[in-house]
């Protein structure tokens, strides 16, 4: 089918062809829900075994091609991404709204980086060489096998090459399963590794529901590595499945990062981008959703983080004077709009915000709460939405204090002039990352991953390619000469 002009298949890609189901479920646009983009094939429990079957045929002789033979075929796909930008980020943004001139910009192309960058990665390891108990020891990685990758619907290009690319790199073959709300672009990228020519059964896609065809890849004891970002309660249920089968699994499962403003910040920094939090509609997991405030700074916060709020524009994400796109689907906007409704009840401060932008859309107004308390449901839980709260601290220990008195560590944002306080607050604050100073700064070779209930494990760099392999230590005992 047709989807902003370019062919999209709707069916599975298994073992290098394309594969249909006769269950199917519906795509639609958030940008016009009336918009049905597409009826796409619902994998179950056979095609499940199906792509995992293919996963294990291709797998010896993809781990046979060693890192240069590997990186000869991620090179390739990814100039094949750089060729197809323009289509990628239209189809994405039709399917999940996210803003077009980003997508165009930054966010599709870096895919095609991120299997340039674990190509890279994989050809330029060294391993540990070491001498010991008279012998002479070498670390080699082993690619571990078949992986299941489970992306999450925001920005699902992007996370899927974050995660495809390592474990392709790495030697393993890889079972992709989108999520059901945006899996458009993951079906692109099979059709951009057949042309670029990788052999069957290294990449396979597979569509439907998470609690059919989803459980069923993980469930599946020839599967030996898991990769999933979603939510905690769906990542107990992976996590059981893969203890069953002693797969090692990592989860990144969201965040409430913490925005701390100490009083001698640049005030200006802070408040701008505080309001950049409502990008994207707040479906951003590393957001600072908690803006923690120095007592003596709330006026002239406010006041600034205000101007810069008033001036995003709520609209259609191709508008190129958009800055903040609808909801994903009507189920997450109820969603979101639970969250403050019980806010309300609960005695919570709406500041601002709080209410849906026009009846007919999936819009929410950019909405600021100050919570009656720190235990608020509001301030505890990820509303994964343009909702951010607001509250004042005395001193530093009382900004670490709340910074760290969630259940989730993904990420923090801290503004200070004071370079000591940055070292000081920058080590206290738990958090997979904290920036200072700046924000939504990303590394490829940095770890990435949270604390608590934001996840298990690390992606990134060499910590990827590490997670999709199996060390081996080889011994030669050391010849003696008379």
């Amino acid at each position: 089918m047709s989807v902003a002009g370019a062919a999209v298949s709707v069916d599975h890609y298994i073992g290098g062809r394309r594969v249909s189901s006769p269950e199917t479920f519906e795509v639609r646009s958030p940008l016009d829900w009336s918009t049905k983009l597409a009826d796409v094939s619902a994998g179950d429990g056979a095609t499940a075994a199906a792509a995992v079957g293919a996963a294990c045929e291709a797998a010896e002789s993809w781990a046979a091609l060693g890192p240069s033979g590997r990186g000869v075929h991620l090179r390739r796909l990814a100039g094949a991404i750089d060729e197809t930008v323009g289509p990628l980020a239209e189809i994405e943004c039709l399917d999940m709204a996210m803003l077009l001139e980003s997508l165009q910009k930054r966010v599709i192309s870096r895919g095609a980086r991120n299997f340039r960058a674990y190509a890279d990665l994989a050809e330029a390891h060294s391993e540990r060489v070491w001498s010991s108990n008279g012998t002479d020891n070498r670390v080699e990685r082993m690619p571990a096998g078949p992986a299941v990758v489970i992306t999450p619907w925001n920005a699902p290009f992007m996370l899927a090459t974050w995660k495809v690319a390592p474990a392709l790199a790495a030697g393993n073959t890889v079972v992709l399963k989108p999520a059901e709300w945006s899996p458009l672009s993951a079906s692109v990228l099979a059709d951009l590794a057949h042309e670029a020519g990788l052999p069957p059964g290294v990449l396979n896609v597979v569509q439907g529901l998470g609690a059919e065809v989803g459980a069923a890849l993980v469930a599946d004891e020839r599967v030996r590595r898991i990769s999933f970002t979603g939510s905690p309660e769906t990542a107990r249920a992976i996590g059981a499945a893969a203890a069953a089968n002693i797969v090692p699994f990592t989860a990144e499962l969201g965040g409430k990062g913490p925005l701390i403003v100490f009083e001698d910040a640049d005030i200006e920094a802070a408040a701008r981008t505080a309001a950049e939090q409502y990008d994207d509609s707040g479906q951003v997991c590393l957001a600072g959703t908690r803006l923690l405030l120095a007592e003596g700074v709330l006026e002239e916060f406010l006041e600034r983080f205000e101007a810069h709020t008033d001036a995003h524009v709520l609209g259609d994400s191709r508008d190129p004077a958009t800055t903040i796109s609808p909801l994903i689907h009507p189920d997450h906007l109820a969603r979101v709009e639970g969250f403050v409704e019980r806010a309300r009840r609960a005695g919570d401060t709406v500041l601002r915000g709080g209410r849906r932008h026009r009846p007919d859309g999936l819009w929410y107004e950019p909405t600021l709460i100050r919570p009656a308390s720190n235990d608020s449901e509001i301030v505890q839980r990820e509303v994964f939405g343009p909702v951010l709260t607001l509250q004042t601290f005395a001193d530093e220990a009382e900004a670490v204090r709340l910074a760290n008195s969630t259940r989730y560590g993904l990420s923090g944002v801290v503004f200070t002039g004071s370079q000591e306080r940055a070292e000081r607050v920058g080590r206290s604050v738990r958090a997979g990352t904290v920036w200072v100073n700046c924000f939504l700064v990303r590394d490829l070779t940095a770890p990435f991953g949270g604390c608590g209930i934001s996840g298990l494990g690390r992606e990134g760099g060499d910590y990827a390619l590490d997670f999709h392999s199996d060390l081996k230590t080889v011994q030669f005992r050391q010849e003696t000469t008379a």
